[in-house]
Order: C-alpha cells, then structure tokens, then sequence
C-alpha cells in the first residue's frame, strides 16, 4: 500500500499541540477589521479548537 499524503492546506491552516489537540485560526479576521469593535477582534485573534465531528477528518488529512 502507498504512503498516504498530508494535505498541504490543511497542514498550513492547522497546529498540533504537545498535548495532541488540534487548533485552528477562527475566520473573519482578514479585513474589513475597522467596522469590528475591538472586543470582537481580539476574541477572534484567538485560536479555537475543532469541533468534534470535524476532528476525525482533520486528522486524516494530516496523516495522524
């Protein structure tokens, strides 16, 4: 059987922690960051875990 393939998207996008949880960026902190209040963009500055069901699949893309 092949070696199977990380994929590279997901690899860039999600982070490993020491403890085996996976983190992720959370969206709408690209632009339009002026109309935000300030409250809301540090809250999404911060990284957020997956949601369970999406765990498993994510895993799978990163080969773990």
């Amino acid at each position: 059987m092949p070696k199977m393939k990380t994929d590279r998207g997901a690899a860039k996008r999600v982070k490993l922690t020491g403890t085996g949880r996976l983190r992720r960026r959370r969206q709408n902190r690209s632009h339009l960051l002026e109309k935000k209040n300030s409250v809301r963009t540090r809250r999404l500055a911060r990284e957020a875990d997956f949601a369970k069901g999406d765990e498993k699949r994510v895993k799978r893309m990163l080969g773990l």
